[in-house]
């Protein structure tokens, strides 16, 4: 990471010695004088903290790509908003260049990643819970520790510009607050504050939660999600360590319409996993006239696999297995997306359909979604595929047993994404699975009524919680005795580049952050018997 905004010029590193101070008898140490030049003793103790800048040098400006970072958190947490859609709006407003705009995108989502961690070492450092202090300031402690913690910013660096930003933007009162705590986090790295915080632990999900800055809960859901998915439970730090990673940008060239040249002249490199993808070096993508045009596009690789695999399920044979599964035809068949907002799976299938003689019809009940789905479909010939703006739970009575593959990508707590989404792992809770539940079985239950005899549905969530995967499909084919499941794993296998994914279990399959390098995506294959 660039050390962007390094220019402070104090050490940063604890407090002046006694005889270092300035000839103005502003010293720090052992007894010194704090008389001004009137003779007057300034009523001001010892352990007063400042950078060791003196004040005329103090840095009393923001930082632009601070600013940007400061400014992403205040959204976060006082908007509910989301980062990935205010980080690019604010870098343009404050026209910070590349460099500076890499260092902003990377103290933005390390400090909402971090979150948990920071916090726990801001408590050990001011004293008084952290719920009452000022938010805006403790969003710059937390961009302040992230620097001097995770970033290869120097500490002087690191305290000064903070300091300078909360300065300029919540005040000298607060600034002095800031510099106070900032300094003792310094004092120690990240490795030995996990130390001192977990000298005494034993609870072993909390000692994963402290270091791997997750919530408790999700330590315990992905525990158990892993085991639900035949997958070993020690794989739980690696699994939270991916999901601190930084993610590639994935990029996906829509099938007979777009083209990965271009992003691989500029630096990209080919995807590994699947066809037609491409893993970005990142910068500006809204600079390639492919991308502005919509032919290439950015979706996760987990995406981009369980669209395909939909697609490549063979439906010309009776007994649909796992044997048939391959590159279909696909001609005269009608497609459905029941929740295609905002748009990017709806892109990749309605290309798909286009160049198999197929239609796709995208449901999407929230108008400005489903105007976001048209733009995204924008770049396929209009006569492959049509918008409908309504309620998916009323698809499948509406249209009953009218398409032939039907893609049911229900609202999910997205903890599948929680590396692309930072700020989701702190605002989930386990009563959002409790909330939708319901909302995950009738859509379901309406994308089988749609389904033609014969057809397949493919159930999608980000998230591999058990609660939101393996029992929403458990339900469905217990009610029902008209459906099978097809072998997921192996439908993967079929479109991937690899040919071995070893996502399968049970006829399910899961991606994995820390193995395929993607969203944790489940894909669930449901087919209805003819």
């Amino acid at each position: 990471m660039s050390e962007s905004g390094t220019s402070g010029s104090g050490r940063g590193r604890g407090p002046q010695r006694a005889g270092q101070g300035s000839q103005r008898g502003d010293q720090r140490g052992g007894g010194a004088s704090r008389r001004n030049a009137q003779g007057r003793e300034r009523n001001r103790g010892p352990q007063r903290n400042y950078t060791e800048n003196a004040p005329s040098q103090r840095t009393r400006r923001a930082d632009p790509a601070r600013l940007v970072a400061f400014e992403v958190l205040r959204a976060v947490a006082s908007e509910d908003a989301y980062a990935n859609l205010v980080l690019p709006a604010r870098i343009r407003h404050h026209g910070l260049d590349k460099r500076d705009a890499g260092f902003a995108t990377e103290l933005s989502y390390g400090a909402l990643r971090g979150q948990g961690t920071y916090d726990a070492v801001l408590a050990r450092c001011v004293d008084r819970p952290l719920d009452r202090l000022d938010p805006a300031v403790l969003d710059a402690l937390r961009i302040g520790a992230h620097q001097l913690l995770a970033m290869r910013v120097p500490a002087h660096a690191a305290l000064d510009q903070t300091v300078g930003l909360a300065r300029a933007v919540i005040g000298a009162g607060p600034s002095t607050l800031i510099n106070a705590v900032l300094r003792k986090v310094s004092a120690h790295t990240l490795e030995d504050w996990l130390e001192l915080l977990l000298s005494n632990e034993t609870d072993a999900t909390k000692v994963a939660s402290v270091r791997y800055a997750h919530p408790e809960w999700i330590v315990r859901a992905f525990r158990q999600s892993l085991v639900a998915h035949g997958r070993p439970v020690t794989e739980i730090d690696d699994l939270l360590e991916a999901d601190n990673a930084a993610p590639v940008v994935n990029l996906v060239a829509l099938p007979g319409l777009g083209s990965l040249d271009e992003a691989l002249e500029n630096g990209a490199s080919a995807g590994e996993l699947v066809e037609g993808s491409a893993l970005s070096s990142g910068g500006d993508l809204g600079r390639l006239s492919s991308v502005r045009e919509g032919t290439t596009r950015v979706q996760d690789v987990g995406s981009q696999l369980v669209a395909r695999a939909l697609a490549a399920v063979d439906l010309g044979n009776e007994n649909a297995g796992t044997e048939n599964l391959g590159t279909a035809a696909g001609k005269g068949e009608s497609w459905l997306d029941l929740c295609a907002g905002p748009g990017g799976k709806a892109a990749l299938l309605g290309a798909l359909a286009h160049q198999r003689g197929a239609t796709l019809l995208a449901n999407e009940p929230a108008p400005h979604r489903a105007k976001l789905v048209r733009q995204a479909l924008g770049a396929v010939p209009k006569d492959a595929w049509q918008v409908r703006t309504g309620d998916g739970r009323e698809v499948g009575t509406e249209q009953a047993e009218s398409f032939d593959r039907v893609l049911v990508d229900v609202p999910c707590t997205g903890l599948g994404a929680l590396r692309r989404r930072p700020e989701s792992r702190w605002r989930r809770t386990p009563k959002d699975l409790t909330d939708l539940g319901p909302l995950q079985r009738e859509l379901l239950k309406s994308a089988l009524d749609a389904v033609k005899p014969g057809g397949v549905v493919a159930y999608v969530t980000c998230s591999p919680h058990p609660a939101e995967t393996t029992a929403v499909v458990s339900d469905a084919l217990r009610k029902r005795d008209d459906l099978e499941l097809l072998d997921a794993g192996s439908a993967l296998d079929v479109v991937s580049l690899t040919g071995h994914l070893n996502a399968g279990h049970e006829m399910t399959a899961q991606l994995w952050p820390h193995i395929h390098r993607t969203d944790a995506m489940f894909l669930a294959l449901i087919h209805k018997k003819p």
